[in-house]
């Protein structure tokens, strides 16, 4: 709708119109793959929390499991060194 605010003791109309939030993080990784354990390095620095991160990681790779992935058993994230080591439950 239609609003009216003071902006600076002036009067401005304003009108609210609806949009998307592109919340989204796209970002590549590097994989090193064995039987069982996963290690990821150069996961770029994020301003989010460590355990958001780890809970991304972990989504990613379980999404996956139609290209190798799996259900995963830990996620270890070190945001210091920017890797992860992704153990899966079951050896694929």
């Amino acid at each position: 709708g239609k609003h009216t605010v003071n902006l600076d003791n002036k009067m401005a109309d304003v009108r609210v119109k609806p949009f998307t939030l592109d919340i989204g993080i796209k970002f590549e990784l590097h994989v090193s793959i064995s039987g069982k354990k996963i290690n990821v390095s150069e996961v770029p620095e994020l301003s989010i929390p460590d355990e958001w991160m780890r809970d991304k990681l972990e989504l990613n790779f379980y999404k996956s499991e139609q290209r190798g992935g799996g259900e995963i058993e830990n996620v270890n994230y070190d945001k210091h060194s920017r890797t992860a080591v992704i153990t899966f439950l079951r050896p694929g």
